[in-house]
């Protein structure tokens, strides 16, 4: 099957995947917003860095390193697996022990007993991980989208039952836990590789030596990314943490889940071509520009409409979120550009570098925070913002050298997307004003309609050329 062959099935399934996912989770967390705090999402809000660490610590990075590796055998996969369980459970022990440093820092007692229950997700995690991997680096993502969806729709069901007999908090750490375990017990049936006694020292540090400093720009990343939420958290109250993870994880629905999707085919495919710079050049290229042609008008749709948006799905109690959430879209419409500029440096085999980026970035955040720390909470919001902006020079800059597609090219062939969005910005304005006094759901579908309009029409207009790829791509599907 040619590369272009294998993109386009590999998308297919995998964004019937991700949609299915995060269709069927979203619509249980719309009901969860109506039957649990704000404040205990703040909760988990909380705790959502150190599971966020544990997982990039048992993972070492060594599945990334299978993942591009040329030739592989069981020695390969089970030396991983080994690696994989062995710091899962090293791990869930250590998050257990410190515990109730965790519940003294936010003041916040449950957190004790919740934290150690949800950290056993490390565990039952690490005995699907390499399966996982498997299918990915065999790209056969079918067979993925058949073993996660299930597991979702059981879970996000137990766990509306849960919620709906009062257990609160609760239901979120069970959901996630049900999920886990079946996750990894639908790969162990379906697999055809089970690991072997084995582990070899030299494979793993083959990987180890790849995937080690993977490991630690994925700490650094989920310890800077959910730093906001820590220092909300611990200076500000529960529920603040609650309407700032509800914002995110709305922004983050179409662009987190769009990015991450296609990562897990882009990731494996690049792979193929890492050698071949105008090859990559061209498809990295093409993926940037369709993802954000796709993803930023959607995000500007939501921004534009967010007080009906909020009010329609997660009620009124939830009004904080719609000045925060427009903020944070701000952000999110830059996360593509920095994910795909970073994957540039781990299919190139630079971790070294791409350490070193996440080091000098995490610093520059570390000065902005304490600054914009000062002046509110608000601030806090505008200052990721900017910090945002400045890593996405740093990123184009570094990866952009290694495919000749410098900082100033790559912006210069996106910013056409950005004025496209003005006329959509516009319409949706004059939209809102005449539909003021009508039903939320009119002003949604009605002012999101024509700022689509609007938006594909200047496009059109302009003959831009990702919508000629797009409809090739469909095409040719």
């Amino acid at each position: 099957m040619s590369l272009k062959k294998q993109a386009v099935s590999g998308m297919i399934w995998t964004y019937s995947q991700q949609f299915g996912s995060q269709l069927i989770t979203f619509a249980v967390s719309l009901a969860l917003t109506r039957l649990i705090l704000p404040e205990e999402f703040g909760l988990i809000g909380m705790i959502t860095i150190f599971m966020g660490i544990g997982t990039a610590l048992f993972d070492g990075g060594l599945t990334s390193s299978l993942i591009r590796s040329k030739d592989l055998d069981q020695n390969d996969y089970s030396t991983v697996f080994y690696f994989n369980l062995a710091g899962s459970i090293i791990l869930y022990i250590i998050l257990f022990v410190t515990a109730p440093l965790i519940a003294n820092f936010y003041h916040q007692p449950e957190l004790i007993n919740l934290t150690r229950v949800y950290g056993i997700t490390f565990i039952l995690a690490a005995f699907g991980a390499v399966q996982n991997t498997i299918l990915t680096r065999e790209l056969k993502f079918r067979k993925q989208a058949i073993i996660s969806l299930p597991a979702i729709v059981i879970s996000s069901l137990l766990g509306l039952l849960m919620a709906y007999h009062n257990y609160g908090v609760w239901s979120l750490v069970g959901t996630a836990l049900i999920n886990a375990l079946l996750t990894s017990l639908f790969l162990w049936f379906s697999s055809s590789w089970y690991p072997t006694l084995t582990f070899s020292r030299k494979k793993f540090h083959t990987h180890f030596h790849y995937g080690y400093k993977l490991t630690l720009s994925s700490v650094l990343d989920i310890i800077f990314t959910n730093i906001y939420q820590i220092v909300i958290g611990r200076f500000y109250s529960a529920a603040q943490v609650g309407y700032y993870t509800r914002a995110n994880s709305l922004m983050m629905l179409p662009v987190g889940n769009v990015s991450a999707a296609l990562n897990r085919v882009v990731f494996p495919l690049f792979s193929q071509v890492q050698n071949d710079i105008p090859r990559f050049k061209k498809a990295y290229k093409q993926i940037m520009q369709m993802v954000l042609f796709i993803i930023t008008p959607v995000i500007v749709i939501m921004a534009f409409l967010a007080e009906p948006l909020i009010i329609l799905l997660f009620g009124k109690n939830w009004l904080p979120v719609v000045p925060i959430f427009q903020i944070i879209c701000f952000t999110g419409v830059l996360y593509p550009i920095h994910l795909y500029n970073l994957l540039v440096l781990q299919v190139r085999g630079r971790s070294d570098l791409y350490l070193k980026l996440e080091i000098a970035k995490k610093i520059l955040l570390a000065v902005i925070l304490s600054i914009s720390f000062f002046f509110g909470f608000y601030a806090l919001l505008w200052g990721q913002l900017i910090f945002s902006i400045l890593a996405l020079l740093i990123n184009t800059h570094f990866a952009g050298s290694m495919l000749n597609y410098r900082t100033f090219e790559q912006l210069k062939d996106i910013f056409p997307i950005f004025l496209f969005t003005i006329p959509m910005g516009v319409t949706i304005f004059f939209s809102n004003y005449f539909l003021e006094s009508y039903h939320l759901l009119i002003q949604l579908i009605v002012g999101g309609f024509f700022g689509a309009v609007a938006y594909l029409g200047t496009a059109w207009l302009f003959k831009f050329e990702t919508i000629n790829d797009i409809k090739n791509l469909i095409q040719k599907k």
